[in-house]
């Protein structure tokens, strides 16, 4: 039977700002268990202000606010503003392995608010702003809502932000990749299941930037950052070789392309829509191509991290049934998708 693991968030359970294949795992697990893990969320302020802003907004330091003070202090910035928890090593991973990541539950952590903010020079309109500008948003943990403003209460849908395997050098947890990483695909949420090509040898997988709510896009740079557990299952398929990270939900497919030109991510994830439906449906590329056309939705995921991605939405629904179609894992060719 799988056990279940609890990593708790803290100075000696965490990287700041990078993926890394050189961190020591903090947690090592046989493919099949579930990790609780507990994670924080920067306020995209420096070091030396973030206590002070949060308590000017009212924000006590206890709970996921004492862990990020205490992490903020021990660690020393990395190129990127993430937070991330882990590496947690997957018992038997080697490169040309596919390790299936299960979202079973993600829940926001007191002290419950979420943040979003942005800056001049940065999201989809980087001439837009002349000042940085950041909302607090109190969140009501029983009803799963933040408050943007008198009258406007948003429902929230957490997901993970950042889940990724180690790559073969460490890279800034800012932009996504082969490795996974800052995906920011909203579909992540509990029921989904994200597939990473293994890069390195017990897989050394990460997470953090909490989303609380984001829309398609991410457009202004960042969603509702929030603190957050999620729990994850994680399996193992040896000898499975991916060409990017791949998901899906109960209702559909999530193929995605990155890249750090918007066309070069569409072109790409065109091109493993097709490898997919032909794998999974059988016949011509021919065929898979046109049913791109008439069943797939192509979304942008995210538009501000540098490499950008686009991702089809790809309904089971409108393929035929289970029965009369391959699991896209078993047996797929190196490479294919």
């Amino acid at each position: 039977m799988s056990m279940l693991h609890h990593l708790k968030c803290g100075p000696q359970t965490v990287v700041r700002g990078c993926l890394t294949p050189h961190a020591r795992p903090v947690l090592c697990i046989p493919s099949g268990d579930r990790v609780s893990v507990d994670t924080v969320n920067a306020a995209g302020l420096p070091e030396h202000e973030t206590e002070q802003w949060l308590r000017s907004q009212g924000i006590e330091s206890e709970g996921a606010v004492l862990e990020l003070l205490a992490i903020l202090r021990a660690h020393e910035p990395g190129p990127g503003p993430h937070v991330l928890t882990g590496p947690v090593a997957v018992e038997g991973a080697m490169p040309g392995d596919v390790l299936s990541v299960e979202v079973l539950s993600v829940t926001p952590r007191p002290p419950f608010f979420g943040l979003n903010f942005s800056r001049p020079g940065a999201g989809s309109l980087p001439q837009l702003l002349n000042a940085p500008w950041r909302k607090l948003m109190a969140i009501d943990a029983a009803r799963l809502s933040a408050f943007f403003k008198p009258g406007l209460e948003l429902a929230l849908a957490p997901f993970m932000g950042i889940m990724g395997v180690a790559p073969r050098e460490a890279v800034s947890s800012t932009a996504p990749g082969l490795f996974g990483g800052n995906l920011d695909l909203r579909d992540l949420r509990p029921g989904a299941r994200l597939y990473l090509p293994v890069q390195v040898p017990g897989a050394l997988f990460y997470t953090g930037d909490g989303h609380g709510l984001q829309g398609h896009g991410e457009v202004n740079l960042t969603a509702l950052e929030c603190s957050m557990n999620c729990e994850l299952r994680f399996v193992l398929h040896k000898g499975r070789t991916l060409a990017g990270p791949l998901a899906e939900t109960v209702d559909d497919y999530l193929v995605l392309g990155l890249d750090a030109d918007l066309e070069r991510a569409m072109t790409q994830a065109v091109a493993r829509s097709v490898a997919l439906l032909q794998w999974v449906l059988g016949g011509p590329a021919a065929e898979a191509y046109a049913l791109c056309s008439l069943v797939a939705d192509y979304q942008v995921t995210q538009f501000v991290n540098g490499v950008k991605g686009v991702h089809a939405r790809i309904s089971k629904s409108r393929l035929p049934s289970p029965g009369r179609r391959r699991q896209w894992y078993w047996g797929l060719p190196p490479m294919a998708i």
